[in-house]
């Protein structure tokens, strides 16, 4: 009986601690390019951690001036822990297709140079160097980003959240000895954000017409959560 006690215990503290380490991590969807790569769209869903209450947001980036077109993010929220995530993500891509319609994205949907989700171990999470398209022997430069974390203080609202960080990115050239384009700085953290304490780099979105024309890094950004790490993504476009 004794053993008995002893291996329930031994397992509600292995469940408890799982519980305590259970982070909200938002699923990331690339929904694609408008048809001339002046747009591109992601989604990221999922079910809060605490709450329980399922979410989808849309974000619709200017890739030439890497800004939200007017009227976005879409975020959905529905305040029901028995509400389905499926009923979030329908809400948010019928008010998506007001902004583009979701045949032109996924016509346009371009193609995934480079993937490392917050699962990954081995790969840089600060640094990723791809063929932006699957043609081989290669035609075009690699593309090359490098992310650094900067230290941010009086962060407001953010005091008992742990180091707050905003970040870098750089783009690297292949055919200039190296040399850096900046591409992305933060001088201070915008409150869409939240309070997030770290960055990686998780994919990279390349689009294509006649040659090489955008691209999107996107990066999981890493904020304390009510049961552990939440992660949710955010994007850097360009045009080349």
């Amino acid at each position: 009986m004794r053993m008995l006690i002893l291996f329930a215990v031994s397992l509600a503290v292995q469940f408890a601690a799982s519980i305590a380490h259970a982070g909200d991590v938002a699923e990331l969807e690339i929904l694609g390019f408008t048809k001339d790569g002046g747009v591109f769209a992601f989604e990221e869903y999922g079910v809060q951690d605490g709450s329980g209450f399922p979410y989808a947001n849309r974000y619709y980036i200017d890739t030439s001036t890497d800004s939200f077109l007017k009227g976005t993010p879409i975020r959905v929220r529905l305040d029901d822990e028995n509400a389905k995530l499926d009923a979030a993500r329908l809400q948010a891509r019928q008010k998506g297709e007001a902004i583009v319609g979701q045949a032109e994205l996924s016509a346009n949907r371009g193609i995934t140079a480079g993937f490392n989700p917050v699962t990954e171990l081995s790969a840089d999470p600060h640094r990723i160097v791809v063929n932006p398209r699957p043609i081989f022997s290669p035609v075009d430069q690699p593309l090359e980003f490098r992310l650094d974390e900067i230290g941010m203080i009086n962060t407001e609202g953010c005091d008992s959240q742990g180091e707050i960080n905003g970040f870098r990115l750089l783009h690297v050239e292949a055919q200039d000895g190296g040399a850096t384009k900046l591409l992305h700085e933060d001088k201070s953290i915008p409150k869409s954000r939240g309070c997030p304490n770290g960055y990686r780099i998780g994919a990279v979105q390349t689009f294509s017409m006649d040659s090489l024309s955008a691209y999107a890094v996107l990066i999981a950004v890493r904020q304390y959560g009510f049961e552990g790490p939440d992660f949710r993504w955010i994007a850097v476009t360009g045009r080349l």
